[in-house]
């Protein structure tokens, strides 16, 4: 996902695409021909957090965000904030979107999500409490580990690794084929 610049934010000078010398040779980017502003369009960091729940059987919470079609249900995401950490940012991302207290934050991978441009950092997390979702989220399910399905793009290969690692073979839903204009 690129996001589209049109005017340059120093001086307001139309954007183009530019070559520039940059390490490891010349570049094509958004650049702005007046003042040299370069648009690098780098990924974004999102946290991600797989939430086992000791106080539900061990059962993980999945949720579908409102703004999403269908009912797909994912792991809990969220954007960092400036001055926190990552391990940070999802306890904080955990309260705010569910009102669940985190008792635990471990690092499972860094994931590529390309299709958004971002890097996906996810997290095993432990939490417990009622269960009281944000605006953002349409509505939950809990589901046992050995019942959760994992999807093939970032969230869903963190949700693989970390069911892997506690000995359980990740099942996979299969998703209906992209139409062209998905990408």
């Amino acid at each position: 996902m690129k996001h589209q610049f049109n005017f340059c934010p120093n001086c307001a000078t139309e954007l183009q695409q530019l070559v520039a010398e940059e390490d490891g040779g010349p570049k094509v980017r958004t650049r702005c021909p007046a003042c040299n502003w370069t648009h690098w369009n780098n990924p974004t960091p999102v946290l991600a957090a797989v939430i086992e729940m000791p106080d539900r059987d061990g059962h993980l919470l999945l949720a579908r965000n409102a703004a999403w079609p269908g009912r797909f249900f994912g792991l809990i995401t969220g954007f960092m904030e400036a001055g926190e950490t990552p391990e940070g940012g999802i306890a904080r991302e955990v309260l705010e979107e569910t009102s669940l207290t985190v008792d635990a934050v471990k690092l499972i991978g860094v994931y590529d999500f390309q299709r958004m441009n971002q890097v996906i950092i996810a997290y095993h997390v432990v939490a417990h409490g009622e269960i009281k979702l944000s605006p953002e989220l349409a509505e939950y399910k809990i589901v046992s580990p050995h019942e959760v399905k994992c999807w093939p793009a970032g969230t869903g290969q963190a949700l693989a690794e970390w069911l892997t690692s506690r000995g359980i073979t990740p099942q996979w839903l299969e998703l209906p084929p992209r139409r062209p204009s998905e990408g």
